[in-house]
């Protein structure tokens, strides 16, 4: 499959270029995949790093595509996919990477008939650590999911979801996520310069620390578990999430998260 599979991508900002160079790292020939973008200059720098095909035409280039990547902002999704639809391979799969673009929306533009995966992945991607939240029209095969699965998986985790409206609660928690580990990062490396630490020491050590943190969830999912054996009774840990848990952390975040998700839904209807 890889080896004759097409894969074109409508647009080639980071996201797309992210997945590009998972699925060249994963064994994909550069060949047997497009970038389409009105940007010549990325386009000719995507060329000249990956040795991928480039084109401006984006009608032409999907006419023998088994993968259609639509990877442009959402606010453009409907011009592009109404321009793109007589084209469309009716065999072909169609993916979405655009925050807040139903299916229902999807198929309105592109044709009813197409089969579909909405998918919301996450900046980590550009490292080939991201995670990505997939949801499948009924017109997907099961060849097609497994493809799909693949391209997304090339580039960190791959989860699929029953129900489309779960892409909320994905959205939620990694679509937005990195950004509260950045914020909870710059808090923490802040509050060790207040202890006295120069900067560039404290944000090194923040950033190490997570770095390990993250690395040994991956090896024991039990993050509980986890932080029960870093937290000593009477030690010094257990001062710092008693003084956590007192402030109700656990509910900030809640809301923090039901707010995003909430704000996914408002979109979603939005861009109906």
């Amino acid at each position: 499959m890889k080896q004759t599979t097409k894969v074109t991508f409508i647009g080639a900002g980071n996201m797309a270029s992210s997945i590009i160079k998972g699925l060249l790292n994963n064994g994909w020939q550069a060949n047997n995949i497009t970038a389409s973008t009105p940007d010549t200059t990325k386009l000719r720098s995507l060329q000249q790093q990956l040795g991928i095909m480039i084109t401006t035409d984006n009608a032409a280039t999907v006419a023998n595509a088994d993968v259609v990547m639509i990877c442009v902002k959402p606010q453009i999704i409907q011009q592009v996919l109404s321009e793109l639809a007589p084209a469309l391979p009716k065999n072909a799969l169609l993916i979405s990477i655009a925050a807040g673009i139903t299916i229902a929306s999807l198929q309105q533009w592109a044709g009813n008939h197409m089969a579909i995966v909405r998918t919301m992945p996450n900046t980590p991607a550009m490292l080939q650590t991201g995670a990505t939240g997939l949801f499948a029209n009924s017109i997907v095969t099961d060849a097609q999911r497994q493809l799909a699965n693949t391209l997304f998986s090339a580039v960190g985790v791959a989860k699929w979801v029953d129900n489309e409206s779960l892409l909320d609660a994905v959205t939620a928690l990694s679509g937005s996520g990195p950004a509260y580990y950045f914020l909870f990062m710059e808090l923490m490396a802040a509050a060790g310069e207040q202890l006295g630490l120069d900067s560039e020491t404290a944000k090194a050590l923040t950033i190490q620390t997570a770095l390990g943190a993250a690395k040994m969830a991956e090896q024991e999912p039990d993050v509980a578990l986890l932080r029960r054996q870093v937290t000593s009774p009477n030690g010094t840990t257990e001062r710092a999430i008693d003084t956590l848990q007192a402030g109700d952390l656990s509910q900030l975040l809640q809301q923090a998260m039901q707010a995003a998700a909430d704000r996914a839904a408002e979109l979603a209807e939005l861009n109906k």
